[in-house]
C-alpha cells in the first residue's frame, strides 16, 4: 500500500518591523527599540537646553563674545543634527515663535540701538507663521515690540511687523518675498493719558478722550515694500531644525543664525 502523504502546512513569518506591534514577540528587540526611542529624546532635550542656556547671557546675540557665539553654533549643529532627514511640515511650523538668539546683522542693529538710543527701546521679537491649510506656502510676520519710555507703554507701547509670503523651494528652504512694513496697537502710557485727560479735554468729554485713546490704539501705518520687476525683496531662509517648541533657522545669503520657541498666539489689536 502506498504512503499517504501528510499535508504540508505553512505559517506566515512576522516581519521584523512588527516587533514594536506584537508585545509576545522579541520582548528583548522590543524592549531595545524602546530604550533608544526614550534614549534619543532625552538626549535631544539635553542638547536643546544645552543651545539655550548657552545663549542666555548675550542679549539675544547683541552681546555675545566670539567665545560665545563658538559654543552656540556648536550648541545649534548639534540639535539641528536630529533632524537632518525630515522635510518640511507646515502644520508643525504654524503658530508664534519668540526670538532667543540670532547673529543676523539686521535684527541685532535693532538691539544695538535699543541700547544706544535712551528714548528707544525694543521688547520681545517674535515670528508668526501662517500656512492657511496650504501645504507648501504661507504667510510670516517678523513681529517687534518697541516702545518710547515713558510716552508709550513699557512693554507692548507700539508693534513693527515686517510682512512677507513665503513658498517652500526645497525639503528645508523657503523662499521670502517681503510685502510690507506696519506700525499698530500704539499705547500711550498711563502717565501721558494723565496729562492729557485733564489739560485738554473737559470732564464731560470723558467719551471723547476714550474714543481719541482707542482710535490711536486701533491706528495702522503701513508701507509697502517696493521691488524691481526684475527681482523681489526676500531671500532664501534654511529651516535647520523644527520640533514642537523649537525652530531653528539660517538665512541664507544675507548671513546669521536664528534661535526661537513657541510661544503663545500673538494677536493683533
Amino acid at each position: 500500500m502506498a504512503a499517504t502523504a501528510l499535508p504540508i502546512q505553512f505559517h506566515k513569518l512576522q516581519p521584523l518591523s512588527s516587533v514594536g506591534r506584537n508585545p509576545r514577540l522579541f520582548p528583548a528587540a522590543r524592549a531595545a527599540v524602546s530604550s533608544d526611542r526614550v534614549y534619543a529624546a532625552t538626549e535631544l532635550e539635553n542638547r536643546k537646553f544645552e543651545l539655550l542656556k548657552a545663549a542666555a547671557d548675550t542679549q539675544r546675540g547683541l552681546s555675545a563674545t566670539a567665545l560665545q557665539r563658538s559654543s552656540i553654533e556648536e550648541a545649534l549643529v548639534s540639535v539641528e543634527s536630529f533632524d537632518v532627514e525630515k522635510p518640511i511640515e507646515l502644520s508643525s511650523l504654524e503658530g508664534t515663535w519668540r526670538l532667543q538668539y540670532t547673529s543676523a546683522p539686521d535684527v541685532l542693529i535693532l538691539f544695538q540701538a535699543s541700547a544706544n538710543l535712551p528714548f528707544f527701546n525694543v521688547g520681545q521679537v517674535f515670528q508668526k507663521f501662517e500656512s492657511h491649510n496650504e501645504t507648501d506656502r504661507g504667510v510670516v510676520r517678523n513681529i517687534v515690540r518697541w516702545t518710547v519710555p515713558g510716552l508709550l507703554e513699557d512693554e507692548e507701547g507700539a508693534t513693527l511687523i515686517v510682512s512677507a509670503r513665503f513658498s517652500v523651494v526645497s525639503r528645508r528652504n523657503i523662499q521670502l518675498e517681503f510685502e510690507e512694513v506696519a506700525v499698530e496697537s500704539i499705547n500711550i502710557s498711563e502717565e501721558v493719558q494723565a496729562v492729557l485727560a485733564p489739560a485738554l479735554l473737559p470732564r464731560s468729554f470723558i467719551n471723547l478722550q476714550a474714543n481719541i485713546l482707542q482710535y490711536i490704539r486701533s491706528f495702522r501705518a503701513q508701507i509697502p515694500i517696493s521691488a524691481s520687476p526684475r527681482r523681489s525683496v526676500g531671500g532664501l531662509y534654511y529651516l535647520s531644525f523644527l520640533d514642537g517648541d523649537m525652530l531653528l533657522g539660517r538665512s541664507i545669503g544675507g548671513g546669521g543664525v536664528f534661535v526661537f520657541t513657541k510661544s503663545q498666539p500673538f494677536i493683533s489689536y
